[in-house]
């Protein structure tokens, strides 16, 4: 076969296809269980994140999770961690939402009254660096939730525990992030929407 026919060229052109098709699925599946071990690691990382277990290695951390979280459950299809930090109940719950350019996630840990937050932590996929993003990098704002309530008074049947631009209600309520109103509602609507799944569990004896 000639090399500078059109045959050649289109023949040659399928096997490079198919052998980068071929080199990419084997890199994939390769490293897939790494992947995997990783995000699941990153996951268990956040939960110890929001109950003010930080600055662990993997391996620690890994170790940490193994002796504080004692079971995990499935409500409404989010996901409930019970825990035990210092010989005292936590209980973390998952949840999702979206930001001003993508989703965002948190867990928030409550202590064993089931009414008044112990911890949080909050992740992002594509907010803006400074702004958006500082749900994620600003652990000082993320440390503004520990003490807030879960509900405003005697009245459970809905989450007060918010993010507000104007705080009027300092016990339920965390000052937005300053330049991320968007962002900030995002996450005040996560948090009453994804607690608001756990509040059977949450008014439970």
């Amino acid at each position: 076969m000639k090399t500078n026919s059109n045959s050649y060229t289109i023949i040659y052109s399928a096997v490079i296809v198919v052998i980068v098709a071929f080199l990419l699925a084997f890199v994939y599946q390769a490293l897939k269980p790494m992947q995997t071990a990783n995000e699941a690691l990153a996951k268990k990382k956040q939960i110890l994140y929001s109950l003010n277990i930080r600055g662990l290695d993997d391996r620690a951390a890994e170790a940490k999770y193994n002796n504080v979280v004692k079971e995990e459950k499935t409500i409404d299809g989010s996901e409930m961690f019970i825990c035990n930090v210092d010989g005292k109940t936590k209980y973390v719950f998952s949840m999702t939402g979206t930001g001003l350019w993508g989703g965002i996630s948190g867990y928030v840990s409550v202590n064993d009254d089931k009414s008044t937050v112990y911890g949080a932590y909050f992740n992002h996929e594509s907010e803006t660096a400074g702004l958006g993003a500082e749900i994620k990098d600003n652990q000082k704002w993320q440390e503004k939730f520990q003490g807030k309530k879960l509900f405003n008074g005697n009245d459970r049947n809905s989450i007060a525990l918010s993010v507000q631009k104007k705080v009027t209600d300092p016990s339920t309520q965390v000052d937005a992030v300053t330049g991320a109103t968007l962002t900030s509602n995002g996450v005040a609507n996560m948090l009453h929407n994804g607690l608001g799944k756990f509040l059977k569990f949450l008014n439970s004896k």
